[in-house]
């Protein structure tokens, strides 16, 4: 018989103009793992939020440990051993390990508002080493990886005595080695009767956890299932209410002429001696661990960051691109994989931010903006890219995360961009947004352009691109076909042939 921590019932919760949960049912069992699933949009963060005492709900009841309960703020749901740890961590970077892990909570001296530094340390080396976590406690956070944060993230639930931890995205900057470390903490806290619930857009990772999947649809309850029980596809037709019958949905597009060549391309300490080539109609895959220098060469390339040696040549003709605006006006378009951070202007209209690399084009010779052809342009491409959003003056932050990956698209259709470099383009988005950007890809493609596509998710990787480069410490470790390409040999042209 299991015993059942957590019980949700008939969550309702409406905010001005929508109603964000309807009837919504979440039940967690004591010491298991629950993934909750569905699009952006579908309710997780908002179901969350009432369990923590983010939000007030508006109708139904929650039972936690066979108490119906209603914390009015997440330190009340701290207290009662509820902890969350979001994508963006709750950490003071200036303070050690072991004052983050125990922070209003620190042992004192004899003398009053003294903290004991030695019991400190001791009792944070205990949590750590009770998770078989190796960090040092008195080491700066700010100095720390980001996977090594999200220990100690966890490390100061559990010094909670949390019974109920909720993950949110906790694999989305973390590397191949780890996110399988992640797991053995994971698997570990479900030993000792800990109860986790793991939000991912990364359906793959479940096989490796999942005990239970609820599926959340538009504010809805789809369903609960056992994971051993159901397959990638069919949560994915729960989720998105529809079938997709090829996630990666690859066309065959007859290769053009060179479009892009990258000869020597050297960036002292960083990149060394990379050469590659881009043609019309393709996808050139770029994989390789985190800091194999992926993302460097996509930002040497648009400019961003200098080059100390090597040529680049367009369509045959060498130019010299010494900053991102030399970039656009030879028609490389760079999406970056900190969309939030480095490609939009999150303040700004949808309108504003589609037109912002192409804003001389809607201007008169006295630099006034010509409206019409502004909200014609715009509203074309919310149609064409079916960019979900109210109003052209919708700010782009209030856009789901896949949409907001449209509007950087759009922004360089607008500009006629050549060649497209994608780093990491679906993060952090949903499966049904992930295979509406891949249908982009493939359209950009079929219009004659070609895509260099970073990506650390090597079925991503496997399924969409024709060639792939392998990275390994700055240098193009070997390149794969399609037809050769597989996760065994990429991996170990990533770890230099280790």
């Amino acid at each position: 018989m299991f015993e059942v921590l957590l019980v949700m019932e008939g969550i309702c919760k409406r905010f001005p103009g929508v109603t964000a949960l309807q009837d919504v049912h979440l039940e967690v069992r004591k010491g298991e793992v629950h993934a909750l699933l569905g699009e952006n949009g579908a309710g997780k963060s908002t179901l969350m939020k009432i369990l923590t005492g983010v939000y007030r709900k508006d109708g139904g009841t929650i039972r936690y440990k066979g108490e119906e309960v209603e914390f009015l703020s997440p330190r009340e749901a701290q207290e009662a051993g509820i902890s969350i740890i979001y994508q963006e961590f709750n950490l003071m970077p200036h303070l050690t390990v072991a004052q983050n892990i125990l922070i209003g909570r620190e042992p004192r001296t004899g003398i009053p508002w003294f903290i004991d530094e030695g019991a400190l340390n001791r009792q944070a080396k205990e949590i750590l080493d009770s998770l078989h976590i190796d960090i040092d406690v008195t080491a700066k956070v700010a100095s720390l990886s980001v996977a090594e944060q999200q220990m100690v993230e966890i490390a100061k639930a559990i010094s909670f005595q949390s019974d109920l931890l909720i993950m949110d995205e906790p694999t989305a900057a973390l590397t191949e080695g780890e996110i399988k470390e992640l797991f053995r903490v994971i698997h570990g806290l479900k030993r000792r009767g800990v109860s986790i619930i793991y939000i991912s857009h990364r359906l793959e990772e479940l096989k490796h956890l999942a005990d239970r999947v609820t599926v959340l649809r538009d504010g809805r309850y789809i369903t609960t299932v056992p994971f051993s029980q159901t397959s990638l596809e069919e949560l994915i037709r729960y989720m998105v209410g529809r079938d997709i019958d090829n996630l990666f949905p690859k066309i065959s597009i007859p290769q053009g002429d060179l479009l892009l060549e990258v000869r020597n391309l050297c960036r002292r300490g960083v990149l060394h001696d990379i050469s590659f080539c881009l043609r019309r109609g393709e996808i050139l895959g770029v994989a390789g661990l985190m800091g194999a220098g992926r993302t460097e060469l996509a930002r040497a390339v648009f400019g961003a960051d200098p080059i100390d040696e090597g040529e680049i040549f367009l369509e045959g003709r060498k130019v010299v691109i010494r900053n991102p605006h030399e970039a656009i006006k030879e028609g490389i378009a760079y999406l970056t994989e900190d969309r939030k951070r480095e490609g939009l202007a999150l303040n700004l209209t949808v309108s504003d931010n589609l037109i912002l690399a192409s804003i001389r084009d809607f201007a008169n010779p006295l630099w006034m903006m010509k409206t019409g052809k502004v909200e014609s342009t715009v509203r074309e491409f919310i149609n064409e890219l079916k960019i979900k959003t109210p109003s052209t003056r919708q700010k782009v932050k209030f856009l789901s995360g896949g949409n907001q990956q449209k509007v950087i698209i759009a922004r360089w259709l607008c500009k006629k961009a050549k060649v497209f470099i994608f780093d990491e383009p679906t993060r952090g988005i949903d499966v049904g947004a992930k295979h509406e950007v891949y249908q982009l890809m493939n359209e950009l493609v079929s219009r004659g352009a070609g895509i260099i596509m970073i990506s650390s998710e090597l079925p991503e990787i496997l399924g969409l691109s024709d060639r792939i480069l392998v990275m390994h410490e700055g240098r193009i470790a070997g390149e794969l076909s399609r037809e050769d390409a597989t996760q065994e040999k990429i991996l170990y042209l990533a770890t230099g042939g280790k």
